[in-house]
């Protein structure tokens, strides 16, 4: 395996110096002239300073940009192939010019030795290396007292929520204040100052690279152990090997482009022109190439069957993007790294936020809101500036784009905003989303609650889910309307027409319509609530949900009725405020009403002072008296004002003492009864023939 690598590593770098040369000599046969005029006469003085200064790398470079932004004419109307050979013209332009700075370099290497070695010169040789050694050590000294300083409090900060993660990030924050404070505190000549302002920033670069890195790892690990510890079968989470291995790749990719990007930009107040700072870079690139070749081939988990050629395929593909950065399409190159690194990085960021919810899930788990800014803001800033560094990298930066009047000036400005408004309107959604969801999620009151605290949970249980639905409508189609006014298109024909083809809808839908705007004022009328039961018609049951056409009742024997709202008419609230329940009793003639009275009122008194049935009861159980006089019993009427719903569990309760106490006291309910009536000397008869019948079946005479 180990020998496959090293032969697939000797080949690309044999491959990668083929290219070099290849590009080399191109460049030369670019650089020269195909056909040159024989020089009739030596050029006057004036011509040949022209021509010097037309040599010239920054003049070159110049020409070369202003040429590539400008706008193709009638020519390039009539002939189709004028786009390819513009990008020709340019690639040659580009190798000649880096091909001339390969020529100068020397020279310039040598004027930039000279500018600095007569700075330290005059500013003393033992001081400068004494303040850039102070730069690069004090900071680490710093680090090293505050990580010692948390080793000692580890296990009470592990404790706290979220801060088992501080003795990474508070000594990298520690070691970038220390830096920075230590390049201030210097008095910097010119030259060296801008040297250590680069060198600086690329040391906070890789200080924070390792410490971010680290942090991820940290994640990963302890969402992977709580994986383990709950049994799950399948982890999402990778293992700790496979972790290591990419964060030390890129923590190496980092650091190394960190040290290429100081290297380069040191290179601008020492006097390198352009050209010769975009070779240095070039060589640089190549570095960079090969650690991402060692990635791939010696990437954990790699099958063997497929491996091969997706490696190969991945390194061709890096050399390719190398190879496009050499001859100067930056556009095409920012284009191939986004397809192959934004998918990459996001997976990440999504795998990090993942690693910090499991692991601060009790912290995260009462901040909805923070966990959502958290898991969709990384996202949308992440997208964000790679449309914005992308747009900067086709030359349509935002000076360009707020005030060109190009197409592809106006094609990026529209495209770049248009994904800022998604995004924006992506993480609006989700903050209001999760805010609506932690209040209807919320704990559910308690029997301490007052009624007024009740209610005013039900609305919100009602009005929520409807006012989520409607901002849901209106943020994307604000969305969807501010993008095609950044894509240049006219909304206002737009909005007019859809307000055209609104009222259509409306007159062909009259009882859709007639439906939603009922409902609004059901809602604004607080007519019913969720949980509460109704009657309209037919129709009756508890309120279970909304809709912004219909209601579902749902019967308390069980099935589920979905009533649009224009048929429901007239609403009684069975749950409002309060309820009188009526009870008639039918007791006999002969009854002691004043007695009755007492009985009953004893147990009204009695249910007050129960303790489940008390609080529910605003007018406790009296007889209101006589109701009317029956055919067979006197009816007594009795009554009780009860919250709503809690009428029927008292009634039954109270019926049952009222059959108690009523037989303890001598009371009787009186129940029909019928009396049969005859004529008593049939009766006689009657009488007369049963003796006769039994006298002579006992041998006696008949009387």
């Amino acid at each position: 395996m180990e020998r496959s690598v090293a032969q697939g590593l000797k080949a690309v770098i044999s491959c990668i110096l083929a290219l070099m040369t290849f590009l080399a000599i191109v460049s030369q046969a670019f650089a020269q002239t195909p056909e040159q005029a024989p020089v009739a006469a030596v050029p006057p003085a004036q011509v040949r300073e022209m021509m010097q200064l037309m040599q010239a790398p920054e003049v070159k470079q110049w020409m070369s940009t202003q040429m590539a932004a400008a706008p193709a004419g009638d020519a390039a109307a009539e002939n189709p192939m004028s786009v390819l050979s513009g990008l020709l013209q340019h690639s040659r332009r580009h190798v000649a010019m880096v091909s001339d700075a390969a020529m100068t370099l020397p020279s310039q290497i040598g004027n930039a030795s000279s500018l600095l070695l007569g700075e330290i010169a005059a500013t003393g040789r033992v001081r400068m290396i004494a303040r850039f050694i102070a730069i690069f050590l004090l900071g680490a000294i710093v680090e090293s007292i505050a990580r010692y300083a948390f080793r000692r409090r580890r296990r009470r900060l592990a404790a706290m929520a979220g801060m088992h993660l501080a003795p990474r990030v508070i000594p990298a924050l520690i070691f970038a204040a220390a830096t920075v404070l230590t390049l201030l505190s210097l008095d910097w000549p010119p030259l060296s100052q801008s040297i250590a302002i680069v060198c600086v920033v690329a040391l906070i670069v890789q200080r924070f690279t390792i410490c971010l890195g680290g942090v991820l790892v940290d994640l990963i690990g302890l969402a992977r152990a709580e994986e383990e510890r709950q049994g799950v079968t399948a982890p999402i989470m990778p293992g700790r090997s496979v972790t290591l291995f990419w964060y030390r790749r890129c923590a190496t990719f980092v650091i190394y482009f960190a040290f290429g990007w100081a290297v380069i930009q040191s290179m601008a107040p020492l006097g390198y022109t352009p050209s010769a700072r975009l070779l240095v870079g070039y060589i640089l690139g190549i570095g960079l190439l090969l650690i991402a070749i060692e990635g791939v081939w010696s990437r954990p988990h790699r099958d063997e069957k497929r491996g091969y050629g997706f490696s190969w395929a991945l390194t061709i593909y890096f050399m390719l993007l190398w190879g496009l950065w050499v001859v100067g399409f930056n556009g095409l190159l920012w284009l191939g790294i986004y397809v192959l690194l934004l998918p990459r990085v996001l997976g990440v960021s999504t795998l990090a936020v993942k690693s910090l919810q499991q692991t601060e899930a009790s912290f995260l788990a009462t901040r909805r809101i923070a966990a959502v800014l958290l898991d969709r803001g990384v996202r949308a800033l992440i997208i964000a500036f790679a449309a914005i560094w992308l747009g900067r990298m086709l030359g349509v930066g935002a000076d360009t784009m707020a005030a060109g009047d190009r197409m592809a000036d106006k094609i990026a400005r529209g495209v770049i905003g248009g994904i800022v408004i998604l995004l924006a309107a992506d993480l609006l959604w989700h903050v209001v989303k999760a805010f609506i969801d932690g209040k209807l999620l919320s704990s559910p009151l308690d029997g301490t609650a007052t009624d007024e605290e009740k209610a005013k949970h039900a609305r919100i249980q009602t009005l929520l889910p409807i006012f989520r639905n409607i901002l849901a409508v209106v943020i994307a189609v604000i969305a969807v309307l501010m993008v095609l006014s950044g894509l240049g298109i006219e909304i206002g024909p737009l909005i007019a027409g859809a307000g055209v083809v609104g009222v259509a809808v409306g007159f062909g839908a009259q009882t859709i319509v007639k439906d939603v705007i009922s409902g609004m004022f059901y809602l604004w009328d607080d007519a019913f609530r969720i949980g509460e039961y109704i009657e309209s018609g037919s129709h009756k049951g508890v309120v279970e949900a909304f809709s912004l056409r219909s209601v579902k009742l749902r019967h308390h024997r069980g099935p589920l009725t979905t009533v649009p709202f224009g048929e429901l008419g007239a609403v009684k609230n069975l749950n409002r405020d309060w309820t009188i329940d009526k009870i008639s009793l039918n007791v006999k003639y002969d009854t002691d009403l004043v007695k009755a009275k007492k009985v009953i009122k004893q147990i009204g008194q009695t249910l007050l002072e129960n303790p489940e049935f008390g609080p529910h009861i605003i007018e406790t159980l009296k007889m209101k008296g006589v109701e009317q006089f029956g055919e067979f019993a006197i009816e007594i009427r009795l009554s009780m004002m009860t919250k709503p719903g809690e009428q029927f569990v008292i009634r039954r309760n109270a019926l049952a003492m009222i059959r108690n106490a009523f037989r303890e006291n001598g009371i009787e309910f009186a129940v029909p009864t019928v009396q049969v009536a005859g004529d008593r000397d049939a009766e006689v008869d009657a009488a007369v023939a049963r003796y006769a019948v039994q006298a002579r079946a006992a041998g006696e005479p008949a009387a």
